[in-house]
């Protein structure tokens, strides 16, 4: 049972300023910025939504394929794809443009300045989810603006269940667009400044928005999450995490569990419990897709968690 992921595929290019930024950036000047920051500590991640998704669900043993776009620098991520045994026939080239690509810069209080380039993903929509045929559940993620509506469509047209998962891209679309987004959308997941956002935008409550979906996921970070489903919010744990070292890409792990279990069948207790394991396994580790789990060590854990094992 092969899930389309469709999203984002992208590097983290993250420095380290061993200073503060407060102390560089004088406020009576910031009208003449021109500042630089010397970043001796700089490390080049793996990342994207679609490539996130991916990694942690082949960890679990699902079936991914990565619909996403890429530029000419994308030999090494390609390389990679081949090395994990993750399928990218649906990655497409778009000559003449770079892969999407962020470059963040953190200070010793934490404080980030991110400069974020789309580069290929603008062209996401010239993937098309018919392309493939044995797709049985997909996911919309953070994309081109064209693309995230033309696949959310191209989905419902082709009868495949699919999560709706707007991430940061949910602040590229009003209201009835969200709106539009639920109706044809099976699930929908979202942090909880997301929710707040979605039902500001839309103007209807969480547990209106979860009248037009299957299952809406509420993720609250360290408080564990909620799902509304079946006229009830059913509330999910957290799976205590080894270590808190980096959350980048817990929302990514997240949905992979998510994916996994809706294509398994499983009740949303234990779904949303894998979910909750997915992100603890991932926040002690650095980047997206440094953690590495075999489908048992990640059934122990689980047990450890939750008390017994999922599979």
């Amino acid at each position: 049972m092969k899930t389309l992921i469709c999203g984002s595929m992208a590097y983290d290019t993250i420095m380290v300023f061993g200073d503060r930024f407060k102390n560089h950036i004088l406020p009576e000047q910031i009208h003449i910025l021109n500042v630089a920051f010397l970043v001796p500590d700089m490390r080049r991640e793996f990342g994207g939504c679609a490539g996130n998704i991916a990694y942690n669900l082949k960890l679990l043993g699902g079936e991914p394929l990565i619909m996403a776009t890429v530029g000419d620098d994308s030999a090494p991520y390609m390389h990679r794809l081949k090395q994990l045994g993750l399928d990218a026939a649906h990655v497409r080239d778009v000559p003449g443009s770079f892969t999407a690509q962020a470059f963040i810069t953190t200070d010793l209080d934490d404080n980030q300045i991110t400069a974020f380039h789309p580069g290929a993903m603008t062209q996401s929509h010239q993937n098309k989810v018919t392309d493939a045929r044995d797709a049985t559940l997909g996911i919309v993620s953070p994309d081109g603006r064209d693309g995230m509506l033309q696949h959310a469509r191209e989905f419902k047209d082709a009868g495949i269940p699919f999560v709706f998962d707007p991430g940061q891209g949910l602040p590229m679309f009003n209201g009835d667009e969200l709106m539009a987004f639920l109706k044809l959308a099976d699930y929908c997941t979202v942090n909880d400044y997301e929710a707040k956002l979605l039902t500001e935008r839309t103007g209807r409550s969480l547990e209106q928005l979860a009248g037009e979906v299957e299952a809406l996921i509420v993720t609250l970070a360290g408080n564990g999450s909620h799902i509304y489903a079946g006229q009830r919010r059913i509330e999910i744990p957290v799976a205590p995490p080894e270590a808190v070292i980096d959350p980048t890409g817990c929302g990514d792990a997240y949905r992979a569990g998510l994916l996994y279990g809706i294509q398994q069948g499983w009740n949303w207790e234990k779904t949303g419990r894998l979910a909750s394991l997915m992100g603890s396994l991932k926040i002690a580790h650095r980047g997206g897709q440094n953690h590495k789990l075999t489908r048992e060590e990640i059934a122990e854990r689980y047990c450890s968690a939750f008390g017994d094992k999922p599979w």
